[in-house]
């Protein structure tokens, strides 16, 4: 018997079409391919169809094999028959926990967008790779993305030498649990010096392996021409090439002249110039040395032996004390204590020790210049004011100038006055020029009501201690305050006005008369 059912009816049985991935299981013959029937969808239907999902569980790795995805059935999260271009695979990419694949994702994987790793050029698998979006095929290799520098020399577990940082340098790697440990010099040599590139049909890379390095010679000349032999170990060491092993058995401390200190390291030729045999001069360092400070030290024409501020172990080392400064012209007392001597005795590159100090601007900048009066100042004798202890200690008496220091002004600093950057602008001298009237440092808030074209008419109201003690009478005025105008605040006749340069009180009002004020 033939059973028709058209389409309206195959509706009534179908909830919805089926995503487009599915549409070759459209149709009422195929349901059974994903459901039993009278139940749901059977899950190893589903796997019996993905199989590389299957695969997966099996070797409990990828998202499939987490906690989350295995504790719920397929259709939970891949629903059906809710159209063709219904999105069956759903999540977001930026907000997905990575760990949950088997794979985190550390250093510069995290930066990375989904699609640098998870594309079509890196499966191998020809099915999953034809596919435009998948990610599926991937494996944890490192050479599963990135290219092989090393072409097949080094092993391919890249982790044994490199983080997840950055390829170079190789972080990981340690020389010297290689078969060739860096001692001495060769600590210091850059890598490409020993590992050069070369060309192979994959293209050019880094040798790592496959050097020699039994010998000195696979690296370094024999400037001995073979003479001496290939061992070059017998006399040489990797500290040095100037360092030789060959007189180690040698005890110079025998001779009259023992080595010590800088003398240890210095090659045997630097000092017996024809042969091992000869006798150089030793009794004084000039025989050697050259005199680097050009007979500075001759006195009387007898110069002074180098030992006496230096010694063996270094000559820009100097044991020249501060207790035999003291005893020069010029002892060190206060902040010069604590001076390197370069300070004073090195110009342009050169040492120069005769230098006399009696004057302070013979190594101090005259930051003055002439802008104090002579009495107070006078032949660069900077001590009448400062010490050697600091430049920001004075000591200088204010009271003998024109403007004795009352009140307020003995606690203000000496730069507010005399290194005001308003000064400056006025091109007005730091120490000379100074004006004595209040508005010359202060600004006159009053705007010039007060301003009668005396000196300082600031303190007809004001006084040295406090602006705010103010010492104006208001009945010396031409304005009295009587009976309820004694009880009134100031500011209900002294309006504050605003303009464009800002507030100020209105003192100078001009009428007194009552309609003035009040209406």
């Amino acid at each position: 018997m033939l059973i028709v059912i058209n389409f309206s009816a195959y509706a009534q049985i179908s909830p919805g079409k089926l995503y487009k991935g599915h549409a070759n299981f459209e149709g009422i013959s195929n349901c059974t391919k994903c459901h039993v029937l009278g139940k749901n969808v059977e899950e190893i239907k589903c796997l019996n169809c993905h199989k590389k999902i299957k695969n997966l569980i099996n070797l409990k790795r990828g998202f499939h094999s987490s906690k989350e995805a295995a504790s719920k059935k397929c259709w939970q999260c891949h629903g059906e028959h809710f159209g063709r271009n219904f999105e069956i695979i759903r999540f977001d990419e930026k907000k997905f926990n990575h760990i949950k694949s088997g794979y985190k994702l550390v250093g510069s994987h995290k930066k990375l967008d989904c699609k640098k790793c998870h594309n079509s050029n890196f499966i191998k698998e020809r099915k999953l790779s034809k596919k435009t979006k998948t990610f599926l095929g991937l494996n944890q290799d490192c050479l599963t993305c990135h290219k092989d520098e090393h072409r097949g020399t080094l092993s391919n577990d890249c982790a044994k030498c490199h983080l997840f940082n950055k390829f170079s340098p190789a972080e990981k790697f340690d020389h010297a649990k290689s078969k060739y440990p860096l001692t001495g010099k060769h600590k210091n040599v850059k890598c490409i010096k020993c590992h050069k590139f070369e060309k192979s049909n994959k293209g050019k890379f880094q040798k790592f392996t496959g050097l020699k390095f039994n010998n000195c010679f696979y690296c370094h000349n024999d400037i001995h021409k073979g003479k001496l032999g290939k061992n070059c170990k017998s006399c040489h060491n990797t500290k040095s090439f100037a360092k030789i092993n060959y007189l180690k058995n040698f005890n110079h401390n025998k001779t009259n002249f023992p080595l010590v200190g800088k003398h240890r390291n210095v090659d045997c030729n630097s000092c017996h110039k024809k042969n091992l045999l000869s006798k150089p001069k030793y009794k004084s360092c000039s025989n050697c040395h050259k005199d680097y400070h050009k007979g500075e030290f001759r006195n009387k024409n007898i110069k002074s032996d180098c030992n006496e501020c230096h010694d063996e172990y270094s000559f820009t080392q100097s044991h020249f004390t501060i207790e035999q400064h003291s005893k020069t012209k010029f002892p060190l007392t206060g902040a010069h204590k604590a001076i390197a001597c370069t300070v004073c005795h090195k110009k342009n590159n050169f040492w120069k020790f005769n230098i006399t100090g009696e004057k302070c601007i013979e190594c101090h900048k005259n930051v003055h210049d002439n802008s104090i009066n002579k009495k107070y100042f006078n032949k660069n004798k900077c001590e009448k004011c400062h010490s050697t202890l600091s430049w920001n200690k004075i000591t200088f008496n204010h009271n003998i100038t024109n403007f004795k220091l009352v009140g307020k002004h003995k606690t203000v600093s000496c730069s507010e006055c005399h290194f005001a950057q308003k000064h400056a602008e006025k091109n007005l001298k730091h120490f000379i020029v100074l004006s004595t009237e209040c508005t010359f440092c202060h600004n006159d808030v009053h705007r010039g009501q007060f301003d009668n074209g005396e000196k300082e008419y600031c303190k007809k109201c004001h006084n040295n201690y406090n602006w705010k003690q103010t010492l104006f009478d208001h009945n010396k005025t031409n304005f009295k305050l009587e009976g309820a105008h004694k009880n009134l605040d100031c500011l209900n006749c002294h309006k504050i006005i605003k303009d464009k340069n800002g507030t100020y009180i209105l003192y100078k009002i001009k009428g007194t008369k009552c309609i003035s004020c009040h209406s």
